[in-house]
């Protein structure tokens, strides 16, 4: 299973939180960041957005076709978003659209296997995935890339 992070694009400041909106520089690392994705992303990827506007704004740059998903809302566990996403093997890729500080805890829970607070920053990708070798299960870093190098 492919697990792809997008931490939301810029947004502007304000309340209420889930109805803050991309600013202009937000809506062009969303797009900068989709046209690295899309050559890239596995064919039927699973899309699952945090019902926040942000985050909303961000994957329509990407696509129309997405699951707005409660379980990676604002202040999710990294538990609750491995669950909604199926990993690790419920779905061949799944792309997660959603937030820090839940998105760093994900990375770093699968990659170290505690919880801890990683930073990702507003429109990085960080990109997993689950494989058996044997009788050991791993997962692969595949790519991490931040919107100011591509």
């Amino acid at each position: 299973m492919h697990l792809i992070l997008w931490r939301h694009a810029e947004a502007a400041d304000g309340e209420p939180d889930l109805a803050r909106r991309l600013t202009p520089k937000g809506h062009r690392q969303a797009e900068a960041t989709a046209n690295w994705l899309r050559p890239r992303l596995p064919k039927a990827t699973v899309v699952l957005a945090s019902p926040s506007a942000r985050t909303i704004e961000t994957v329509r740059a990407l696509t129309d076709t997405y699951v707005v998903t409660p379980e990676i809302a604002p202040g999710a566990e990294p538990e609750a978003v491995l669950a909604a996403a199926g990993w690790p093997d419920e779905h061949p890729a799944v792309l997660v659209v959603g937030h820090q500080p839940t998105l760093g805890a994900v990375a770093a829970l699968l990659l170290s296997g505690e919880r801890q607070e990683w930073s990702i920053r507003k429109s990085g990708i960080w990109w997993l995935s689950h494989r058996v070798r044997g009788e050991d299960q791993q997962v692969v870093l595949r790519a991490v890339t931040n919107v100011d190098l591509l």
